[in-house]
Parts: structure tokens; C-alpha cells; sequence
């Protein structure tokens, strides 16, 4: 007898594998593909139906190529995941999702999403599309281990997904756009190391064994220098037009200085107490943070449309 009201526990067991890979492929980490419209943006051209057509395509494309690594790394950290006291609630390392479904799903989400930029997109955009996938499935097979390099790949991960916008519409991209973008990705990379290196301290590494090797003491002068960086290239980002762009009422440039140092500040806030370690957490769910964000977007829109 069916309880009125209740879902069959049959059809929830039908449908644990389906949602279980729709997690395995980190809806939330989604938010971070939104970066794809930052070129457009700070070039000002996002003002046509085409063109957010375009960025759309791109992002979904994108969001299929990110889940593709999420699945295949899930698959490949199965075991280690299990020893977490986090990461062992994850579909793939609790037995709801098979590791052989894993791994075959995210190879067909990551061809699917090759063949189709190949397609549907410029020949740069579908090369740096492939590119992303090449260097982040070499990342779950070899260079996670690698010191210093696995934080160089996922920062570059975060800096293509920057690029890929203003490359999908050939808008050429600013050196101060790519020094912040990347600095500032390095930051949070480095805070999220930082923040599971003093969580599982004294568990030796058995989740992710490079931190073993990292010192936490190393992980803090990684993002304060990543941070001082990113803060020097916005800065001379800003300044870079030298004064009030015309018919501008205020220096909107100069001033959203202000709100990205407060940005800044607010999130090392968190790296320094080690609670970074989920920073789509700690941007979705900090309010002072989300505060300044959208400061700092009004700011920011001003200077490009010169109001």
C-alpha cells in the first residue's frame, strides 16, 4: 500500500542514481561559470540578444565541461573521499552512484561538450574549451599530487572561464583584466587550501596527501601575496584611464577601488580563520560580503557605461 502524499520508495530508489550524478556534477560550483560574461562585461559589449545568446552557449558549455571533470574526480577520489568527514556524504564515495557510471558519464559530458564548441563556436573558443578539459582531467589523474602546480591549474581553470567570454566574441582582453583575474582566483585557491590544510590537521593528508607536503604557514604567504597582487593590477586598472572618463558625474573607476579592497578584506577574513574551505559558502552566504559585491557591481557598471 502506497501512503497518499509519500513518494513510492521504489521511485525514490529510481531516482537516488539520477540525482546522485546531478550532485557528483556540483550544481553549486555552477555560480562560478557566471565568470564567462566578466570580459564581455568589462568591455562594456554586453548590450545585444546576440551576444548573450552567445555568452549563454558559452556558459552552458562550459557547466558541461566542469561536471565532466567533477564526475570523472569524484570516481577517481572514491576511496580517499570515504576517510573525510565531508567529502564521504559525496553520491560517488557513498555507494549511491557507481564509479563506472561516473567515469562513463563524465567522459560523454566532456566529449558532448568538445564536439559541440567545435560546432557551435569559434575555433579559439572550442581550443580553450578542449584545453580546460586536457589540463583538468591531467589534474585528476597526476598533477593534484604536484606541489605548486595543482594550485597553478585550478587558478588557470578559473582564469579561462574569465577568458572564454571575451574570446567566444573575439573581444581582445586587458593585461590589468587577466593579472586581477588571476591573482584573485590564486587567492581563493590558496584560502581553500589553506583552510583544509588547518582542518585536517593532524589526519595526515588522508583525504588530499599533498597537504602533507604544504606547510600552513606557506598556504597563508600564497594568498596574501595572491591578494596584494590582485588588489596592485585592479588598481592600476583604475587609474589606468587617469581621471574622470567624459560625461562621467564621478571617477566610478577610482572609486570601486574602495569596495574591491573591502571585497578583499573581507573575504581574508575567513581564509585567516581557516573557513574558506567552500568558497561559493563563503560569497553566497556572507552578507556583508554580498553587500560589497553588489557596491562594488554598481560601482563598476558606472565606470564601464561612463554615467
Amino acid at each position: 500500500m502506497v501512503v497518499r502524499g509519500r513518494e513510492p520508495a521504489g521511485a525514490r530508489r529510481a531516482l537516488d542514481v539520477p540525482l546522485g550524478l546531478l550532485r557528483t556534477a556540483r550544481p553549486r560550483q555552477w555560480v562560478k561559470n557566471v565568470l564567462v560574461v566578466a570580459a564581455p562585461v568589462a568591455a562594456g559589449q554586453l548590450v545585444s540578444w546576440h551576444t548573450a545568446a552567445r555568452l549563454a552557449l558559452v556558459f552552458v558549455l562550459f557547466t558541461a565541461a566542469a561536471s565532466a571533470v567533477y564526475l570523472v574526480n569524484d570516481a577517481r577520489d572514491a576511496a580517499a573521499d570515504r576517510a573525510h568527514p565531508v567529502k564521504c556524504r559525496r553520491p560517488v564515495a557513498a555507494g549511491l552512484v557507481p564509479v563506472p557510471l561516473a567515469y562513463a558519464t563524465g567522459t560523454l559530458l566532456g566529449l558532448g561538450a568538445a564536439a559541440a564548441s567545435a560546432v557551435l563556436c569559434n575555433p579559439m573558443t572550442a581550443a580553450l574549451l578542449v584545453t580546460y578539459l586536457a589540463m583538468q582531467f591531467a589534474y585528476c589523474v597526476r598533477l593534484k599530487h604536484v606541489l605548486v602546480v595543482d594550485l597553478a591549474v585550478v587558478t588557470t581553470g578559473f582564469l579561462m572561464r574569465a577568458m572564454i567570454g571575451g574570446v567566444a566574441l573575439a573581444i581582445p582582453l586587458s593585461r590589468w583584466f587577466l593579472i586581477t583575474t588571476g591573482f584573485g582566483a590564486l587567492f581563493m585557491v590558496a584560502a581553500k587550501r589553506y583552510s583544509e590544510a588547518v582542518e585536517m590537521d593532524g589526519a595526515q593528508g588522508a583525504t588530499r596527501a599533498l597537504l602533507t607536503q604544504y606547510t600552513t604557514g606557506y598556504l597563508r604567504f600564497v594568498w596574501q601575496l595572491a591578494a596584494g597582487v590582485a588588489v596592485l593590477g585592479y588598481c592600476l586598472w583604475a587609474l589606468e584611464s587617469g581621471g574622470v572618463a567624459q560625461g562621467a558625474l564621478l571617477p566610478w573607476r577610482q572609486l570601486s577601488v574602495i569596495a574591491f579592497i573591502l571585497a578583499v578584506l573581507r573575504y581574508a577574513v575567513f581564509a585567516d580563520r581557516g573557513t574558506a574551505g567552500a568558497p561559493e559558502d563563503v560569497v553566497l552566504r556572507d552578507r556583508p560580503l554580498a553587500v560589497i559585491g553588489l557596491v562594488w557591481a554598481a560601482m563598476y557598471g558606472m565606470a564601464v557605461t561612463d554615467l
